[in-house]
């Protein structure tokens, strides 16, 4: 029964040390990483998986997909992407044979919880306070 305690009591006093603790800083995955936190880089990658999907998709067809399920098969788009809660963000997406657009919105937005924004130029796009667009500005 003691050894059983060991391993208690190292959890309960671990956790009692990184009460008030700030998580690590973010790092960036990449040169030129936008990013600010792990949960924009997984935004932020779905949108770069997106893209290329859509890519693929118009050199296919020689449109782009009106639906994220159109996508399906092209480039890395899963099935499991068409999901639009993404964790701390959700997918809006629309399309036409002409355009698209992707955002992914934070569910609270905080530093490490920007809105982006994309189309068919690929840009993304970033917005501190509110759904980003294609007039906010470039992701950096």
């Amino acid at each position: 029964m003691r050894n059983a305690l060991i391993p208690a009591v190292f959890l309960l006093c671990a956790s009692v040390l990184m009460v008030g603790q700030e998580a690590p800083a973010y790092q960036p995955k990449y040169p030129g990483d936008p990013a600010h936190s792990e949960a924009e880089a997984i935004a932020v990658g779905y949108m770069r998986v997106v893209v290329n999907a859509q890519k693929n998709y118009k050199h296919a067809h020689n449109e782009y997909s009106p639906s994220l399920a159109g996508l399906v098969g092209k480039g890395s788009f899963t099935r499991r992407m068409l999901k639009a809660d993404r964790g701390d963000y959700t997918v809006h997406f629309k399309g036409t044979a002409d355009s698209y657009t992707l955002s992914m919105v934070p569910k609270n937005f905080d530093p490490q919880h920007r809105s982006f924004f994309t189309d068919e130029t690929g840009k993304i796009r970033v917005d501190e306070s509110k759904e980003a667009t294609a007039d906010s500005d470039v992701a950096r």
